[in-house]
């Protein structure tokens, strides 16, 4: 899924919240003298502040408060990228906790002097330690299209906080709400087929973010009889996808994308599969970024296709290794790593025709330097072997930045739920995304349902992977 496809779709989210809240807040224009500039100067942003205290004021009652929030969310998407930075810059810096009532709590609750008093004393505390951007975000919720409105607030917001860091508080806030707000027992999962309407079926076309959709007849190749496509949805957004898995039903664990995702090729009788290849999963909401509902979905799957066609013996995934060529990059400009066997250094000699005294990393670069070196027969079949230790190495030891669990974002996932690193497949994705991620090669991650909850809790406990005999082979390698 491109950057452009997706803000085009949040333009068009935002055009429908305008028309959405016409009605409620055309009546309030009073509050103006005109509309902000989309930049929001100074001036404007002394009338955005107005308007926000107006918001948390309890004065007029429910009808009035909507109103207001109307307005204000009115106000903030007329707004361009500086004046909506800016417009959360205030509502970060001037409308969190009451500073004044926080340490008057302090004192209190320092000063009780019985268990009782203590109780009130924290009560107070907790209260005040509230940030008053909590009760305005709860404004938008009662309006129509108001909690995607706070969905896609927090899309715009995260590279925001990421670079200011009075923002990181409220970002954090926000995510926390939501992630109430969107508790996987809230929520609601459907399978999507070729019926269904237009405007979801074009919604897929765009959040898909692991292998595009090249067409309306790849689309349809992906919702035929012998394909599913699952997808969470939220009761307040009930035409907007959270997040969804395409599967497709087979015999025999899949080793590559391209076979799997080839229009002209038949579609088989489901009956006759006997695996469930999970090819892709998508978020298609950037504002619930790091809420989880990937796990739950995969298992909800999987129970109900347990149930449709118990033929089905195998669960598991056709996976990217995105990380992989960045990893290798690195550790070729390093210097270490990759090694080759005396016929992998031969059969490289032989075709590259180096100088001589060349080391092994030198090899390796020249191969992948090469043109279209995946092409080249020779050149492919001698980059194999040091490539897939690589990877395996790179899945089995490389960790995430906060010190436990896999490095791979992927790889991070599945293992989590439960699954196990189980096959390395080369060239399994031949498009240039592929070669570009991980030099071609994708994995199947193996979901054996005896095993999910042993290799769940030995990997988030003491991070043990869980791998086959070929993954560990080709790591020691």
């Amino acid at each position: 899924m491109s950057d452009a496809t997706v803000e085009s779709f949040l333009d068009r989210t935002l055009r429908n919240l305008r028309g959405a809240w016409e009605d409620i807040s055309v009546s309030t224009r009073h509050y103006w003298t005109g509309a902000p500039r989309p930049d929001l100067p100074t001036d404007d942003l002394e009338k955005i502040r107005g308007q926000m205290s107006d918001c948390l004021s309890d004065k007029g009652g429910e009808v009035t408060a909507r109103v207001r929030a109307a307005d204000l969310g009115r106000s903030y998407l007329s707004l361009n990228q500086t004046g909506r930075h800016r417009f959360l810059s205030l509502l970060a810096t001037e409308f969190g906790a009451d500073h004044v009532a926080v340490d008057t709590a302090i004192a209190k609750l320092r000063e009780a002097k019985d268990e009782e008093g203590r109780r009130r004393a924290e009560r107070s505390l907790r209260t005040a330690l509230v940030p008053r951007w909590r009760t305005l975000l709860r404004r938008f919720t009662a309006l129509p299209e108001g909690v995607k409105f706070l969905v896609d607030l927090r899309a715009e917001l995260i590279p925001f906080a990421r670079e200011t860091p009075e923002l990181a508080d409220l970002d954090g806030d926000l995510k926390d709400l939501l992630a109430a707000w969107f508790d996987v027992g809230l929520l609601e999962m459907k399978r999507i087929t070729w019926s269904a309407p237009a405007a979801l079926l074009e919604k897929l076309i765009a959040y898909e973010a692991v292998h595009a959709i090249r067409s309306w007849e790849d689309l349809k190749n992906r919702l035929d009889s012998d394909r599913r496509c699952f997808a969470f949805f939220h009761p307040n957004m009930p035409d907007e996808p959270l997040i969804f898995v395409e599967v497709a039903l087979v015999s025999g664990m899949s080793d590559n994308v391209q076979t799997l995702l080839d229009e002209d090729a038949p579609s088989s009788d489901p009956r006759n599969a006997d695996a469930a290849i999970f090819y892709s999963i998508s978020n298609a909401q950037r504002g619930l970024a790091g809420i989880s509902f990937g796990n739950f979905l995969i298992k909800r799957v999987v129970d109900v296709l347990k149930n449709e066609m118990p033929n089905l013996k195998t669960f598991a995934t056709l996976s990217p290794i995105p990380g992989y060529r960045r990893w290798l990059n690195a550790r070729l400009e390093e210097g270490e790593g990759l090694s080759l066997t005396a016929s992998e250094r031969k059969a490289l000699v032989q075709v590259l025709e180096p100088g001589k005294d060349v080391s092994d990393l030198d090899l390796i670069r020249t191969g992948l330097g090469v043109d279209g070196w995946w092409d080249d027969e020779g050149l492919s079949e001698a980059l194999k072997g040091p490539l897939m230790r690589g990877a395996a190495r790179y899945l089995t030891t490389e960790k995430r930045r906060s010190g436990s669990g896999a490095g791979d974002p992927v790889a991070h996932f599945h293992l989590s739920n439960g699954a196990r690193m189980e096959r390395l497949n080369w060239l399994g994705d031949r498009s240039a995304n592929g070669f570009r991620q991980s030099c071609g090669m994708m994995i199947n991650y193996l979901y054996r349902l005896a095993d999910i909850d042993d290799n769940h809790e030995a990997y988030t406990d003491d991070g043990r992977i869980a791998q086959s005999s070929q993954i560990r082979s080709l790591s020691k390698g």
